[in-house]
């Protein structure tokens, strides 16, 4: 089994197909650097499918168990649903996965579950119309990511709803939305993390996990939620149940860090390989692929890489960071 310096073995892919997004979250793409004249990656800069199925054939050989397809925004990547099929196919892949913001899966959902895919993750940070336009920075209503989900469901395809809480800006609405969305799809609530190098972030505007648990169930009619096992070594969210059955997620990176476990490894649109989100640089892959690289050069090189990964970033995370990271608009979340 192939593991890092730690022994953290490789479990999981994300595969970002691109950098552009239609959305301008102010915690990931704010629109005063991704502007109208923000120059994005040309389309001959990103992997093609076939690099990126061969690249995901490669990975599973080395232990890989687990892909999701992110961005930017996955479903502006045109004929996704073929490089799902792609995907769909490698032997050894036990789940397929995409997070999306969730404003074209009325229109896409049901070739992604044809072609293969299984699971969407959909952001959705606030009900509150006001809130949520001023965090995706385009004034999107939220109703266009509920009509989203819901052709996920239709589909048959499984959904999780991910809401980043920023203290001051949509912590107020968090018991609304968990009340609203729960007996539709798991909800699952991130800490504010200081992702790439323009969202602003501080200590002050991250509400701990704690509190957000504590504030789903401040009403006597909320029940109490019982801690569940976790599915697998590695698994993000610490998951939780009401009397009811109804599941709800925290993702505590910030305060409660689980770097030990992590098993993920990150491509970008481009073909860089990353080992940490927070990570500065990446290794490039597609100057190997695109260069003649046989199989065996490349599977040296990815088992080198993750074979010397130390990355521990959150366990050692100060008040304010100070390293230049990348973009999580280019590994996706």
């Amino acid at each position: 089994m192939l593991v890092d310096q730690l022994g953290r073995p490789l479990r999981d892919l994300r595969i970002s197909v691109t950098d552009r997004c239609n959305l301008r979250c102010t915690y990931c793409m704010p629109a005063s650097v991704f502007g109208p004249d923000y120059a994005f990656v040309p389309r001959s800069d990103l992997l093609t499918f076939e690099e990126i199925e061969r690249l995901a054939r490669l990975f599973v050989s080395l232990g890989v168990r687990k892909l999701r397809l992110t961005g930017g925004e996955p479903t502006l990547r045109r004929d996704l649903s073929d490089l799902v099929a792609r995907l769909a196919r490698l032997e050894g892949v036990q789940d397929l996965a995409m997070t999306t913001n969730g404003l074209l899966l009325p229109r896409l959902a049901p070739d992604l579950k044809a072609a293969g895919l299984r699971r969407v993750t959909v952001s959705l940070d606030s009900l509150d119309p006001q809130v949520f336009g001023q965090m995706n920075g385009l004034g999107i209503h939220p109703q266009q990511v509920l009509d989203g989900i819901e052709a996920a469901l239709q589909a048959g395809l499984g959904v999780k709803i991910n809401t980043v809480v920023q203290r001051g800006v949509n912590d107020q609405g968090l018991r609304e939305l968990w009340l609203a969305l729960r007996a539709q799809a798991p909800v699952r609530f991130i800490e504010f993390m200081d992702v790439g190098n323009h969202n602003g972030w501080n200590m002050d505007s991250v509400v701990p996990s704690s509190e957000v648990l504590a504030r789903l169930g401040a009403d006597s009619e909320t029940p109490v939620f019982d801690s569940l096992v976790p599915d697998y070594r590695g698994e993000v969210a610490a998951r939780h149940r009401d009397a009811q059955g109804h599941e709800v997620g925290l993702i505590s990176s910030v305060t409660a860090p689980f770097c030990g476990d992590c098993s993920r490894a990150r491509i970008s649109a481009v073909g860089a390989l990353y080992t940490c989100l927070f990570a500065s640089s990446g290794t490039d892959l597609r100057a190997p692929l695109r260069g003649g690289a046989s199989d065996a050069e490349l599977l040296t090189l990815l088992s080198g890489v993750w074979g010397r990964r130390t990355d521990r970033y959150s366990e050692e995370r100060g008040e304010q960071t100070r390293q230049t990271k990348v973009e999580m608009s280019y590994i996706g979340g």
